[in-house]
């Protein structure tokens, strides 16, 4: 997010009947072509993403996979094989060329806002809009362990805590609107956004 956008946060009442407080209104951009999800691992980011896309009738794009799909690897295996620098170099290349897609919800992975190419990417890409899925780091590890997926970076609960911590502000930065997912199912988490980036009355997105 440039200096000149303002940011919006979203977070959740007390009450969970209520609707979630805004803080600061942001503007979507007028020609509207992506939206990026960011946030750390268990924020939801591709459970939100595809409900988000069927919603709004656009295409589902995980960063991850397509860049798992480019290379013919896992993303534990491009790690292993090539090591995390050469892996952010692939990354990034994956993000440009998911940028150059109109009409989609792109969610990222949780360590690629620490790029700075990357970064630059979403800012500088005209149409793009991005949305950190916040909350605090013990609910996310919660959610992830309750996943049946293999997580070798939370082996080490301080370690990833302290990764966390690092990410959080550039998430925040990167992002033009912030939700607190913290009490909020996937669904409420895009009926928020819905709310938030696209103006009340017809709208050529829904």
């Amino acid at each position: 997010m440039t200096s000149t956008e303002p940011e919006t946060q979203i977070k959740p009442q007390s009450n969970p009947q209520s609707k979630p407080q805004t803080e600061t209104m942001a503007q979507a951009p007028t020609h509207l072509k992506r939206l990026v999800l960011t946030g750390f691992m268990g924020a939801g980011k591709s459970t939100i993403g595809r409900l988000l896309a069927a919603r709004i009738g656009w295409n589902f794009l995980d960063l991850d996979a397509h860049l798992e799909s480019r290379t013919n690897a896992t993303i534990p295996q491009l790690f292993e094989q090539h090591g995390e620098a050469r892996f952010r170099r692939l990354e990034s290349t994956a993000l440009a060329s998911a940028l150059g897609y109109s009409n989609i919800v792109l969610a990222l992975g949780g360590g690629t806002p620490e790029d700075l190419t990357n970064r630059l990417l979403l800012e500088q890409t005209p149409g793009t809009f991005t949305v950190f899925l916040d909350a605090p780091f013990p609910v996310l590890f919660d959610r992830c362990m309750l996943q049946d997926i293999a997580r070798p970076v939370l082996e080490d609960p301080a370690a990833a805590q302290l990764r966390f911590a690092r990410r959080h502000p550039l998430y925040r930065r990167l992002a033009g609107l912030t939700i607190d997912t913290t009490d909020l199912s996937p669904e409420q988490t895009v009926e928020v956004l819905l709310a938030t980036v696209f103006p009340p009355g017809p709208s050529p997105y829904l």
